[in-house]
């Protein structure tokens, strides 16, 4: 890839290249049009990563002054080990960049930054047909085959 990457934690001047690619992220997921989150949750998302009374973090992949990648996660408790864990919750490149490393380099900048703050495990899930990005994940964590359910509380 030609330019400098650098994965740093986001900045609140990072928002115009921020919000491009947090909007991709939700259209992957079926998040898009009239099918979008409302402007509130991603408001408060944002915010959420300046406040450091909250859990949420963020990276971004910055190449040469552009946001290109992006990802999310949270510290929490876990009643299976004695140090919290880190949960990669959004994870996204810019489509034409995908294949370059860069989805990669955030998944450890998430080790990295996880690590310092003493978690014992980073974690993520992923749908099934995310053949893409499964065959990444393959490579730089374990699959330990669990199926994910949720129910919507109204």
């Amino acid at each position: 890839m030609s330019g400098q990457l650098e994965i740093r934690a986001i900045r609140r001047a990072d928002y115009d290249g921020w919000r491009p690619l947090w909007e991709g992220y939700n259209a992957f997921y079926g998040r898009g049009g009239p099918a979008a989150l409302p402007e509130p949750i991603t408001a408060a998302t944002w915010e959420r990563f300046f406040d450091p009374g909250e859990p949420v973090h963020a990276l971004i992949a910055d190449r040469e002054g552009r946001a290109v990648g992006l990802a999310h996660y949270l510290y929490h408790r876990s009643t299976t080990r004695l140090h919290d864990v880190c949960y990669l919750q959004d994870l996204f490149t810019a489509p034409e960049l995908r294949g370059l490393g860069i989805g990669r380099r955030l998944i450890h900048g998430v080790y990295d930054a996880a690590r310092a703050a003493g978690c014992s495990r980073v974690y993520w899930q992923t749908q099934v047909t995310n053949q893409p990005g499964r065959a990444l994940y393959d490579k730089v964590a374990r699959h330990h085959g669990f199926i994910v359910y949720s129910h919507e509380l109204t």
